[in-house]
């Protein structure tokens, strides 16, 4: 039988490693081997129970058809109202559409606004859905590096020399995966700056914004004039451990958030009614969780940086925000892909290499700190004892 002929354009489609790592992981824990979960950006909190049973509920009411494809108008409201709040910028619900998780905003606002041959600026080592996502409609992606020495961030001179006239968005993500760093109110009073000059939109993925350590979210989007050029992504996957429910949602202008419409439409018709309906519950119930699960998260970060400092060839610098450490491993003999191979197969650590991420991710490794204090102190025990053998 002949094999398939794909579209050319799979072949620009990347992937997510995190995935493909658990996946080996799993298969490695089936055969027997005791794995430490260190490479998924998933809270081991679960789903708060009151925002479960508003999901019940809404489904024993029989609220289990379609709704519209931007989302239940309750819930753009609550979610307009929320950023209003946490955003000091006023936002109307025709300006919100729910989705599937946050991904789809990604995809939806790439599509949306870059032609064959416009430029996308992207943080690197960043979130890899970006950059797959630029290729795959045949943009041009070019990478901003996020620097240790300036505590992962971009300099805003790197910035400026990587626009040109084809410029047409710039992606944003702070705090950031995979290095926990954030962006400064200075360093986004340059970016609004200069995406004013150059007339160049923003897009602003803000789903790690609840989980932040020292100081508080600093958002472009309320900044004058970057309401009219900021596609803002949020959700409740992270701040509310609701993974796999698949809720997300995008702020936008309202011509970019019809045409975010249109592409959900044309994809997977909305996001699911009680799943929704849970998320109002989430976003008006008590915020008690939250602030418990940061205040856990935080505790779990200073062991790990304290641990992963305390072994020899690794340094780390401690993140302001989000749930993951990128310590540095350039003085250890392997490189960091064949490292984060052997920790898992030496002492069943899954992590992810920095590269991953990209090529400026290349000698850093990634360690999410979603899982219990016992196992990440388990974990650096592990690494230790692996490391000393090399």
């Amino acid at each position: 039988m002949a094999s398939p002929t794909f579209a050319k354009r799979m072949d620009r489609l990347g992937t997510e490693s995190a995935f493909e790592v658990l996946a080996k992981a799993k298969s490695l824990e089936a055969q027997g081997k005791d794995i430490i979960h260190l490479e998924i950006g998933q809270p081991d909190f679960t789903t708060p129970m009151n925002v479960c049973e508003a999901a019940f509920k809404a489904m024993k009411d029989g609220r289990t058809g379609y709704c519209p494809s931007a989302g239940l108008p309750e819930f753009r409201e609550v979610v307009a109202q929320h950023i209003t709040d946490t955003r000091g910028v006023e936002i109307h619900p025709d300006e919100v559409t729910v989705t599937p998780g946050a991904k789809p905003i990604i995809f939806f606002t790439i599509l949306a606004l870059v032609d064959d041959g416009d430029e996308v600026i992207y943080p690197e080592p960043g979130f890899p859905v970006y950059e797959s996502v630029i290729d795959f409609i045949d943009g041009k992606a070019v990478p901003l590096p996020l620097l240790e020495e300036v505590d992962f961030r971009f300099r805003i001179d790197d910035l400026i020399a990587s626009i040109t006239d084809r410029t047409k968005l710039l992606i944003l993500n702070s705090p950031q995966n995979p290095t926990g760093g954030t962006l400064t109110e200075e360093d986004l009073h340059a970016i609004a700056d200069l995406a004013l000059k150059h007339n160049f939109y923003i897009l602003a993925d803000e789903i790690y914004s609840r989980l932040l350590y020292e100081g508080t979210h600093q958002s472009i989007l309320k900044l004058p004039g970057m309401k009219e050029k900021t596609i803002l992504i949020d959700g409740h996957s992270k701040t509310y451990a609701m993974t796999g429910w698949r809720l997300g949602y995008g702020v936008a202008p309202f011509e970019i958030a019809d045409k975010i419409t249109r592409l959900t439409i044309n994809s997977n018709s909305c996001t699911a009614t009680s799943t929704q309906i849970a998320g109002i519950e989430a976003l008006t119930g008590p915020q008690t969780f939250v602030t418990q699960m940061v205040k856990e998260f935080k505790k779990r970060r200073d062991v790990i940086v304290d641990g992963l400092n305390a072994i020899d060839g690794i340094t780390c610098v401690k993140p302001l925000g989000s749930f993951y450490v990128f310590p540095n491993v350039t003085q250890l003999p392997l490189p960091c892909e064949e490292l984060a191979d052997y920790l898992m197969d030496e002492v069943g650590v899954a992590l992810l290499p920095g590269t991953a991420f990209g090529k400026y991710g290349d000698g850093y490794l990634r360690l999410s700190y979603a899982n219990s204090l016992d196992n990440i102190k388990d974990a650096l025990s592990r690494i230790q004892s692996a490391i000393s053998k090399l």
